[in-house]
């Protein structure tokens, strides 16, 4: 896997045991690691058994690790868009703005973009600082928003862009603005820096030398039709898939007639994750007679 791996998949899989378990591996290797939570459940902590937070912490030799809080991170992130409206913005329609950003901040997609942010903050800071940097992601629908965000926000500041220098180009008509006042908008400055972000943003996040994402799901039959889906859209995006983690495998010593039956229909749902994903590294785990502790990771990191 390369510098950035993401674990994503369905509620419940185990994404958060994989990618401690992984970033536990990596480390154990003497690979500088730091695992980053951008799940609100943050059941990171739970797992290594302390408390972790959004400033980086140290759980083991060469491991470490972060918690993301999408509300602070989308109220820095509204702050930020603030100072520098104030900058570019007349001060008597800055209150009426303000007004406008606080009710964006709660509506859908405001943390996600708030997040995405600091997701390219992170890589950019810590990606000479660490060997490795794995993201235990929160479930599907929302990794599939967050990850698709360049490709939306992208076309969307194109039309902001264009409506701008429409009107601009009215004032000038108007001669109300002269052609070096419009060269020099500091509105459509912010518009294209944050462009410019989001296109490297993207660039990072589908090159398969940089980053690798990663499923993990059961052999069941409502994660395999997630995952498909998933996959589906992530590849529409062009950000590559090429391993899955197949969680919670059950022994094959099984006489109970109950398991013998569970078993049965999760070799028929393995079969059928090994032919659909034929072209992905299937990783199986297999699962584990007691809750996930801090003492279970170093052998669930065996498989990796």
């Amino acid at each position: 896997m390369n510098k950035f791996v993401f674990f994503g998949g369905k509620g419940g899989v185990g994404k958060t045991t994989s990618s401690a378990a992984y970033g536990y591996n990596c480390a154990k290797k003497g690979m500088k690691t730091l695992v980053v939570s951008t799940d609100p459940a943050h059941s990171l902590c739970d797992i290594f058994e302390t408390t972790i937070g959004s400033e980086i912490k140290k759980l083991k030799e060469n491991l470490y690790a972060l918690e993301i809080d999408p509300e602070k991170e989308s109220i820095k992130y509204i702050n930020r868009i603030k100072t520098n409206m104030k900058k570019t913005v007349s001060p008597v329609i800055i209150s009426e703005i303000e007004k406008q950003l606080d009710a964006a901040s709660v509506s859908p997609g405001s943390e996600e973009s708030a997040i995405f942010d600091k997701l390219v903050e992170i890589i950019n800071e810590y990606g000479n600082e660490f060997d490795k940097v794995v993201f235990d992601t929160a479930p599907t629908g929302h990794t599939l928003r967050l990850l698709s965000l360049p490709e939306l926000l992208g076309g969307w500041l194109d039309r902001l862009i264009e409506k701008r220098q429409k009107a601009l180009k009215l004032l000038e008509m108007s001669n109300r603005k002269d052609k070096d006042e419009i060269m020099k908008d500091p509105v459509i400055e912010i518009l294209s820096n944050r462009k410019k972000k989001l296109e490297k943003a993207r660039e990072i996040l589908i090159d398969r030398n940089m980053i690798s994402f990663v499923f993990v799901l059961n052999a069941e039959r409502l994660p395999i039709e997630e995952t498909k889906k998933a996959v589906n859209v992530l590849e529409k995006y062009k950000i590559p898939v090429n391993d899955l983690v197949v969680n919670k495998i059950l022994p094959d010593s099984i006489s109970d007639d109950f398991w013998r039956a569970r078993k049965e229909l999760e070799d028929k749902y393995l079969q059928e994750i090994l032919k659909t994903f034929k072209d992905k590294e299937i990783i199986k785990i297999p699962l584990l007679n007691s809750d996930v502790r801090a003492n279970h990771i170093e052998v669930i990191s065996q498989f990796f």
